[in-house]
């Protein structure tokens, strides 16, 4: 462009703080400028609105033909030059690039500040930890700039979360321009009235208003009370509400969310943009009801790569391929995990009936081994001198605040006794063949990182041990994770405080036991991911196989839901018009269940897996009718099958029964309601798909498992077929429960029962695979006659679950499902649940019209 039309275009830019491009236009001929020139802004404007729509990068998914009004910043602006400006001294040129490009998009899907009303619902859908934050506040910086002037942050449900997220907003939006903005909240100060509120919004208030509060109902009804008192002043108040965590407290619930649908009615102009990395909730919102559903947009944020430093949940755990993938093309995790044994769970989370106040945690090998590397990566990266100056540890294995406290004493011990041993050459051994692991395991070459040798880092551990401090995080404690004042060594053991939206700074390792229904609450737990400039090598978390597992099928669906985002927004459609599909897990839930109350649902998928009951009613005649259903599948299947008896293990093998026989018995075997996974409508629909589909599960094994000890009674199946009855006792529980839980039926061997060769030293994983190539298409059913009684074993096991005698009226049957991992190919393995667009009424063009006036 020449100097004049580049002053002319930049004229008509300004224009558009104020006008429609329409009134724009008659705003120039006013000025005189010529029509020729006219049709060439105009042209130049729409050729920017379409590389807007067109960007690679953020993904979207938009209702109809939204109007592309911004197309980036303009000449005068003032919040996002000076935001850009902070952040170009920590941020590479290309990640700067991308943030504007994203930025813009969002800003670009909301309404125009000057139409006369507008209520916009989008969603914003990033990575745990990838700079939500940034983005949004970027999306703020560029809306103030383009006429939006009441600005809400709806910033998680703790005050941390909400503190830190003020003060960023403080430092990147409103220092660098204090005269534009005016604060209705401080970082130690949520909301609380000001007098006056039309003074705010009057036109002689031309500063832009921020607001950041908690998803809290007394706070939001303060807010709402406090808006409505303004509501004249609001006709020409163009809103902007930022929803942090937008899955957390908004969706489903009683209080919180009514709250915020009331304060956006209070809002004649109003835009509604979630964040959050876990939108399953978000994304099964009745789209037909007056609620939160995205309507409007949904946007795929561009995931960082590993080049940059990202660590996402792929990077760690891996993922399955999804159908039309090469596996070449998938990761497969790196080995930064480190498996915490089933056995130490009760060292460090009490058992559910347990008193959580007189609870004393122990300091296992795979503890103290956690703690003393995360010593040890501390002195490395002193040593290197590189990356984020401060040094997290996370300890995370009960929500309960007793719990958390509990680790104080042991974790100082251990600490004061590292300090008094540093000079013991036991101790110099142990660490230096710790660190020389777990050097070996993920060399420091492989991320451009130079290598830190034990002698080295040994040199720093006493200031290491001298400065880090054993911080107690959670709603009752006082003790916060402080990062403004100094490098930061700490230990940090909480709950719910450091499991959502808080960054916890140089996280470098975490323990992690605690356990999670949902795929929103697992995510959100992991604190681990995020950015690791610096020390990309040194990351370790410890956890179990069975959490393990989880995150990664939470990758898998992760990846599957973003697909969906991209896929659908080249086939013409929206948010009304496509519903992401999520898929199901057979132990976990998409999200909790009032927020799935308005879901389609569909069955879930058991490839792979191993089910096993652990619930049973009290009541004798439900544990005879399951009698009944085992008695009559091992009768039918000893009148035609091939038979193998193991006597010495207590043990029948029934090989090759007719999957009816099978579904017959999950038709008549009742599961308890609490058993999740165990649910025989689902079950049987999965192998009758199997079957049909997929050539696969028309054939079982059945086996009855015994006990070799015959002190304890037989139990028989059919005549021929009697077995030892197998001790079970049960956890402890409540008075008078009505029903027991043995938490565990199945060791992991009785997965390989039917199959060949020595399985003892197997792992999980490797039984899976040996499954998969003796028996790739045949089940295994197991059956347990349970002892009524069951009187606890007296071990050291049983004694921490704090086990109880059975008690039941009748031997209990217990059942256990080994269903083999179905081949690649194979597109019956999963089942999904999403949005119920049915009640949707979509405007559909009537084309008869289209040729009359």
């Amino acid at each position: 462009m020449d100097d004049e039309f580049e002053s002319q275009y930049d004229t008509f830019q300004a224009l558009l703080h104020s006008f429609h491009p329409a009134e724009a236009v008659k705003r120039l001929e006013i000025l005189g400028i010529g029509q020729e020139t006219i049709h060439k802004i105009r042209s130049t404007h729409e050729a920017k609105a379409v590389a807007v729509k067109e960007l690679k990068e953020p993904k979207s998914v938009v209702m109809g033909n939204r109007y592309t009004w911004y197309t980036g910043p303009k000449p005068g602006d003032k919040c996002w030059p000076a935001l850009e400006n902070l952040l170009s001294k920590g941020m590479s040129d290309k990640a700067l690039s991308s943030l504007n490009d994203s930025s813009t998009k969002i800003v670009s899907l909301l309404d125009h500040p000057r139409e006369r009303q507008f209520s916009t619902r989008g969603l914003v859908v990033g990575y745990v930890q990838s700079g939500k934050t940034t983005n949004f506040t970027s999306v703020m910086a560029k809306a103030a700039d383009s006429g939006y002037k009441l600005f809400i942050v709806l910033a998680g449900i703790h005050n941390g979360l909400r503190r830190q997220t003020q003060a960023r907003l403080e430092s990147q939006l409103v220092h660098p321009n204090p005269t534009l903005w005016s604060q209705l909240t401080e970082p130690d100060k949520d909301f609380t009235p000001p007098a006056n509120p039309a003074s705010f919004f009057g036109k002689s208030n031309k500063t832009h208003v921020l607001c950041v509060v908690k998803k809290n109902a007394t706070v939001l009804r303060k807010l709402s009370e406090w808006i409505g008192k303004a509501s004249d002043q609001l006709q020409d108040c163009p809103t902007l509400i930022i929803d942090d965590e937008a899955d957390q407290a908004t969706v489903g619930t009683k209080s919180i969310n009514p709250l915020i649908r009331e304060i956006l009615e209070k809002l004649p102009k109003s835009g509604y943009v979630g964040y959050t990395a876990s939108p399953f909730a978000n994304l099964l919102i009745d789209p037909s009801a007056k609620d939160l559903y995205p309507e409007h947009f949904v946007v795929n944020l561009p995931q960082p790569s590993r080049a940059d430093g990202y660590f996402g949940t792929e990077t760690l755990f891996g993922r399955d391929v999804l159908e039309g993938e090469s596996a070449d093309d998938v990761e497969d995790g790196l080995d930064m995990l480190r498996e915490i044994p089933e056995d130490d769970i009760p060292c460090v989370r009490p058992a559910p009936k347990v008193d959580a106040a007189e609870f004393t945690p122990e300091i296992t090998d795979t503890l103290r081994d956690s703690i003393h590397y995360f010593w040890m990566v501390t002195a490395a990266r002193r040593v290197r001198g590189t990356g984020n100056p401060h040094n997290t540890m996370l300890i995370h294995t009960s929500v309960k605040t007793a719990v958390h406290n509990s680790f104080r004493r042991p974790l100082e011990f251990l600490r004061e006794q590292l300090k008094g041993s540093l000079d013991d050459p036991r101790t110099l051994e142990r660490l230096n063949a710790l660190w020389t692991k777990e050097s070996l395991a993920i060399p420091a070459e492989e991320f451009g990182e130079r290598p830190v040798e034990f002698d080295q880092l040994f040199a720093e551990l006493p200031g290491v041990l001298d400065d880090c401090r054993i911080i107690m995080d959670n709603s009752s404690s006082e003790d916060r994770l402080d990062y403004d004042n100094g490098p930061v060594v700490a230990i940090a053991v909480g709950g719910n405080t450091l499991s959502r939206g808080l960054t916890l700074e140089g996280l470098s390792v975490s323990y992690f036991v605690r356990a999670a229904s949902a795929y929103d609450t697992l995510l959100q737990m992991g604190r681990w991911f995020g950015y690791r400039v610096g020390y990309a090598d040194l990351p370790r978390i410890w956890m179990t196989e069975e959490l393990r597992d989880w995150f990664r099928h939470v990758a898998t669906v992760e990846a599957e839901m973003r697909r969906d985002i991209d896929v659908y927004m080249t086939e013409d459609k929206d948010p009304l018009t496509f519903a992401v599909r999520l898929r199901l897990h057979p132990a976990l839930r998409v999200t909790a269940a009032a927020k799935m109350k308005d879901a389609v649902r569909a069955a879930s998928a058991y490839g792979g897996q191993r089910v096993q009951t652990r619930y049973f009613e009290r009541d004798a005649d439900w544990l005879v009718k399951n009698q009944e259903a085992a008695k009559n599948l091992v009768s039918q299947a000893m009148a035609d099958c091939t038979r193998h008896e193991r006597p010495q293990d207590g043990l029948h093998i029934f090989r090759s029964i007719p999957h009816e026989l099978i579904l017959d018995f999950l038709q008549n075997y009742s599961f308890h309601e609490e058993s999740k996974e165990c649910d025989s409508e689902l079950l049987s629909r999965y192998i009758r798909k199997r079957v049909r589909e997929a050539d696969s599960l028309g054939r079982w094994n059945v086996a009855l498992v015994g006990n070799k000890d015959s002190r304890y009674g037989t139990f028989e199946f059919a005549p021929g077929a009697e077995v030892g009855r197998v001790i079970r006792a049960r956890l402890q529980s409540g008075p008078d429960p009505k029903f027991v839980d043995i938490k565990t039926l199945m060791s992991r061997k009785d997965a390989a029962l039917d199959l060949t060769g020595s399985i003892s030293k197997l792992s999980e994983t490797e039984i899976k695979s040996e499954r998969r190539r003796q028996l790739p298409d045949t089940g295994l059913i197991t059956l347990y006659a349970i002892d009524k009684t069951s009187s606890p074993l007296h071990n050291a096991k049983q004694t921490k679950q704090r086990r109880e005698p059975l008690d039941l009226p009748e031997h209990a049957i217990g059942v256990g499902l080994v269903f083999p991992r179905p081949a690649m190919d194979s597109q019956v393995e999963w089942n999904y649940v999403s949005a119920d667009l049915s009640k949707v009424e979509v405007e559909v063009e009537d084309e008869d019209a289209e040729g009359e006036s």
